[in-house]
């Protein structure tokens, strides 16, 4: 397969190579024969006021809770502990409110962190999952343990519950908190922040920037096609901007592992036990196998994953068992049974309903089907997550509590059917009258000529074996973004993938990395990042990644290309250093 692939593409040869997406058709808008304007750079300040904004400001909706000085020192996040600057911490509520299907309570919960001396930018912190809490908004926004998180960058930083209290799917029995969940709240909450840190420096932000990962990266793409007029610069990671299809995909994985795993003392299928680890690794040292090589280096990572799909074979390429009910007891690693890859092949090439249309893309095979993120979010989240969002969240009309609470995530998952429930995610009713794809989804995902129009940037990332949201599905996307603007969609957005990591991080991958200064380059002085440098976290990083192989320098490098550029090795030098590689 020549690299680099022509632009634009008809098809995105990615998914050709599984044979499990098609393209579907639009009008593309006429390219522009000027680039896009350029956005100057943002000039910093001094914080002015703090403790008295509860008393000084009146904005609309909104009450502010609390107003206070933090000293700086040490914020600890998910096991990483960050030196943050001084800054003055807000928290409040807006749109305080009862519900009228479920009288529950509901108010877009904020909180917002302003550094004392600003570097004049806004981040909004875009959160992931169900939301439904207000995380420290520290600004961690782009690869595993970031060492430069936006507060420590200075910017001013926002964070929200995106409209709910409580990271449930129950939620969803209330229209207006889907919308919030779905896109309402990044608009509201945005011109309020906006007022807010105006009224703690004496000025507004001079350039705003949204980021995300997952359903934040979800959030950062909605952004984009609906608030272009608000963002300067999207930073969308492993975003889910298909999430309510993604999540029945899900439900439908559970059921093919179901096939083949052995009962618990319930006699409910064990869906961990349908694939383990050990066998999981096999599959990735096959893959090795197969595609290391590829991109010039043997390195144990797989960067040129187009080509891999062609030269790795399933059936093939991973030995099958031989025993005469075709199992392997020991389940060591050493074979899978036939039927493992009949399940196997199916689930990477995605679901499909009984006409045989395609309902979501399937993923890519690479060395990181063996990490334990990539097991998660095949085994454990289909009856723990995806049941009760689907339940609530991406069907109309939504489930009652008492229909939903006498099963269990996993009977809910396995009794999901593509042919009759799917659809609902496209349903309305009078109570419900926008459907969960609309108010989930951006608008017109490829066609980004507003966020282009005004000078704005946009960086997307994704791992290449994320076990929830297809990678391929945003390959996809930027295919048709460069197709609706003429072949010139790296003037604004690009696409990094991210070799063997998983969902966000994890994986035998170079996972650590910070595209959130790149983007301020960008949007600010004009310098388009071809490449970002990415780490890999092994012994003496701060969140010491358990995925790395045992051969990997722990300090190794890599450049993460625009796609559909590869990082390929350039003859010479340590295949541990970024340095010794190019993006061609």
């Amino acid at each position: 397969m020549p690299h680099p692939l022509p632009r634009p593409l008809p098809l995105s040869a990615l998914a050709m190579a599984l044979g499990t997406a098609t393209l579907l058709a639009g009008c593309a808008s006429a390219p522009r024969t000027t680039p896009p304007p350029q956005l100057g750079a943002a000039t910093p300040a001094t914080l002015k006021n703090c403790t008295a904004l509860a008393q000084s400001l009146a904005l609309p909706d909104t009450r502010i809770t609390s107003a206070e000085m933090v000293a700086e020192g040490p914020i600890t996040l998910q096991g990483n502990t960050t030196q943050a600057p001084a800054h003055c911490l807000v928290k409040g509520k807006m749109k305080e409110r009862t519900g009228p299907v479920d009288s529950a309570s509901y108010a877009i919960g904020f909180e917002i962190r302003m550094p004392v001396h600003w570097n004049g930018r806004f981040l909004h912190q875009a959160n992931g999952g169900l939301d439904g809490s207000v995380v420290t908004a520290l600004g961690a926004v782009s690869g595993a343990a970031p060492v430069a998180p936006g507060l420590v960058q200075g910017f001013a930083v926002l964070s929200s519950d995106a409209g709910h209290g409580a990271p449930t799917p129950f939620f969803g029995l209330d229209p207006q908190a889907r919308r919030d969940y779905g896109y309402q709240a990044v608009g509201t909450l945005t011109p309020m922040a906006k007022d807010l840190i105006k009224g703690a420096y004496g000025k507004g932000p001079d350039r705003s920037y949204i980021a995300g990962c997952s359903n934040g990266g979800r959030h950062a793409m909605v952004a984009a096609s609906r608030y272009a007029d608000q963002y300067d610069g999207v930073l969308a990671g492993n975003p889910g901007f298909s999430l309510p299809k993604a999540a029945t995909a899900q439900l439908w994985k559970a059921q093919q592992y179901a096939k083949v795993a052995t009962k618990d003392t319930n006699g409910q299928p064990d869906l961990t036990k349908a694939v383990s680890p050990a066998e999981f690794q096999l599959i990735g040292r096959k893959i090795l196998e197969r595609c290391d090589a590829l991109d010039g280096a043997t390195d144990g990572q797989v960067n040129d994953v187009q080509a891999c799909q062609a030269a790795f074979n399933l059936q093939r390429d991973v030995p099958t068992c031989t025993t005469a009910n075709n199992a392997n007891p020991a389940r060591d690693g050493s074979c899978i049974s036939a039927e493992q890859k009949t399940v196997l092949a199916s689930i990477f090439a995605g679901p499909k309903n009984s006409k045989g249309e395609a309902l979501y893309t399937g993923t890519w095979f690479d060395p990181g089907v063996a990490g334990s993120n990539f097991a998660f979010w095949h085994f454990n989240a289909p009856a723990t997550r995806d049941a009760g969002a689907v339940a609530f969240l991406f069907t109309t009309p939504p489930s009652t509590l008492d229909a939903f609470k006498a099963t269990t995530g996993l009977q809910y998952a396995l009794n999901f059917s593509l042919d009759a429930d799917y659809p609902k995610m496209f349903a309305t009713t009078p109570v419900y009258t926008e459907s969960s794809w609309s108010y989930m989804t951006p608008p017109n995902a490829a066609d980004l000529s507003a966020l282009r129009n005004r000078g704005a940037k946009m960086m997307v990332y994704h791992g290449v074996a994320d076990g929830v949201f297809s990678p391929i599905d945003t390959a996809n996307w930027m295919d048709r973004v460069q197709a609706t603007h003429g072949g010139k969609a790296d003037d604004f957005a690009r696409l990094y993938l991210v070799p063997g990591m998983n969902h966000c991080s994890g994986g035998p991958a170079t996972d650590q990395f910070d595209m959130l200064a790149p983007l301020v380059a960008w949007v600010e002085q004009g310098k388009a990042p071809d490449s970002v440098t990415a780490n890999a976290r092994g012994a003496g990083a701060k969140v010491v990644n358990a995925d790395l192989p045992a051969s990997w320098s722990a300090n190794r490098t890599r450049p993460l290309c625009v796609y559909p550029k590869v990082a390929r090795y350039n003859g010479t030098g340590d295949v541990e250093s970024a340095s010794s590689f190019s993006c061609k």
